[in-house]
This record gives C-alpha cells, sequence and structure tokens, in this order.
C-alpha cells in the first residue's frame, strides 16, 4: 500500500513542533515591547506556520513513490462520492447556524446571525482574511500530504486522530503569546472558551480525517473543510458560548460517524 511509504513520525513531528514553537515565542515577545517591530513578529509567525509544509515536502522529496502519491491525491476528485463533497463545504456551515440557533433558547441574542464584515482578531501585517483562507491551506500541505498518513501508517483511524489531535492542540499554544492574534484573545475571554478551542480540536480532526479517508485521501477535501471551520466562524457575530454548543454538536457527529463505521476507524491497517 502507498501508506507504507510514510515512515518518519518522529523526525516530522519533533521538527513541526520545536521550529515554530521557537519562532512563535519569540514573535510573542517581539509583540508584547512598547515598540513593538510587528512586521518582524509577523514574519516569524507565517515562517512557524509554513514549518510543517516545508518538512513535509522536504521528506517526500526524498521517494519518488511519495511524490507519485502527491501528484494523484490532487487528482482524483472524481473518485469521491458527493456525500463528502457536500459535508466537506456545508458541515462547518450547518453546525455553526444550529449552534446559534440553540443559543437562542438560553437567551442569546438571534444578532448573532448578522453577518458583520470585520473580525474577532488581528494577524498582524497580514490581512484577517489572507490568514483565514492561506493558513488552511498550509497547514494542511503539511498535516494531510505527509503529517496524518505516517501516523495511519503505525495506528487505526481513531488513534491516529486522537494523536494528531493531541499534537495539534500543543502545536497552537504558543500563538496565544502574540498579542491580538486569535489564540491571543481566546485566552482573554476566559478559560473556559480557552479550553474549549482546545476540545474542539479532536471531533474537529476524528470529522476530517473520515472525510480525508473517505475521499481516497484527496488533500484538497481536508483543506476546504479547515477553511470552512475558521471562515464560517468567524463571518457571523457569533457569541463565544455558542461555539461551546458547536463543539457539543461536532462531537456528537464524531461519537455517531464511530459507531456507525467502527471497522473504518479502528482496524489497523487502511485499504484504499
Amino acid at each position: 500500500m502507498k501508506i507504507n511509504n510514510y515512515k518518519h513520525p518522529i523526525l516530522f513531528y519533533s521538527l513541526s513542533t520545536v521550529i515554530p514553537w521557537i519562532l512563535w515565542i519569540i514573535a510573542g515577545y517581539i509583540s508584547h515591547q512598547k515598540d513593538s517591530n510587528m512586521i518582524l513578529a509577523s514574519i516569524l509567525g507565517f515562517i512557524g506556520l509554513i514549518t510543517p509544509m516545508i518538512i513535509a515536502f522536504w521528506l517526500i522529496s526524498r521517494d519518488s513513490n511519495l511524490k507519485k502519491d502527491l501528484t494523484e491525491r490532487f487528482l482524483n476528485i472524481s473518485k469521491i462520492k458527493p456525500i463528502y463533497l457536500f459535508l466537506t463545504f456545508f458541515l462547518m456551515l450547518g453546525s455553526i447556524l444550529l449552534a446559534q440557533t440553540i443559543s437562542l433558547l438560553f437567551g442569546y441574542s438571534p444578532q448573532q446571525f448578522t453577518i458583520t464584515g470585520h473580525y474577532t482578531f488581528t494577524s498582524g501585517v497580514f490581512p484577517v482574511w489572507f490568514l483565514l483562507i492561506m493558513a488552511p491551506i498550509f497547514e494542511e500541505l503539511g498535516w494531510h500530504t505527509y503529517g496524518t498518513d505516517v501516523l495511519r501508517n503505525k495506528f487505526n483511524l481513531f488513534k491516529t486522530s486522537i494523536i494528531f489531535a493531541l499534537f495539534w492542540g500543543i502545536w497552537h499554544i504558543p500563538l496565544s503569546t502574540i498579542n491580538h492574534y486569535y489564540q491571543s484573545n481566546l485566552v482573554e475571554t476566559g478559560w473556559i472558551h480557552s479550553v474549549n478551542f482546545l476540545i474542539s480540536i479532536f471531533p474537529f480532526v476524528i470529522i476530517m480525517n473520515w472525510l480525508y479517508y473517505k475521499s481516497h485521501r484527496n488533500i484538497i477535501v481536508p483543506i476546504i473543510f479547515h477553511i470552512t471551520a475558521g471562515y464560517f466562524n468567524e463571518i457571523f457575530a457569533t457569541h463565544p458560548d455558542s461555539k461551546v454548543i458547536q463543539t457539543g454538536l461536532l462531537l456528537i457527529f464524531a461519537i455517531i460517524i464511530i459507531f456507525k463505521e467502527k471497522d473504518f476507524f479502528f482496524k489497523q491497517k487502511y485499504v484504499d
């Protein structure tokens, strides 16, 4: 199987953690100085963001089989069933709208459904819309070109997703040190919403990886799913508590697909 060619999890995840952490901690320190150089902080933040992609492409470039596999996984869209494409594009939109609807029952404002035209965070010198689109692309060109499959080569899909979700949560932590970034603003809203962000990663990763492997490892699928997660959670005037509800909804959906497809999640080997 092609997935057996992905063989260096420790190398990939070590470099993908240590390098961004160093860069982001430095960027965080710079961003809090009185005369902060946000251009430098933003550049350091951006380099940290693209580091996993660079490492993945470096590892892939060393193996002709991986290079061929990478190309094929961009071109196999015709093999994807329409239901998985539909969920890729609209599941995150549906989840945030349903979460906001449920919040109305607890007295939250219907103004949440307003499309605000502004964002809840800044991103240094980069426009927020740029990072909402490009950050998922750069991340998934690391996580789902190499990072996910190198775990799936050794573990079943459930363990792969849990391990990666744990790593991804840890990977994001230093971003909370960079002034006015999304994770930094989360910390200021309170511990509940910070913890919710970390917890939400687990059902999100389970669902994303389910779609990824159901779509024959097509890389465009997780990219689009990741973009919709960030974009639809930003365009509305969503109350932070509604995002807690959304996490609950995603968790329910993740549990349902796990129980409905136990073999798919718990069998050791992946077969395309």
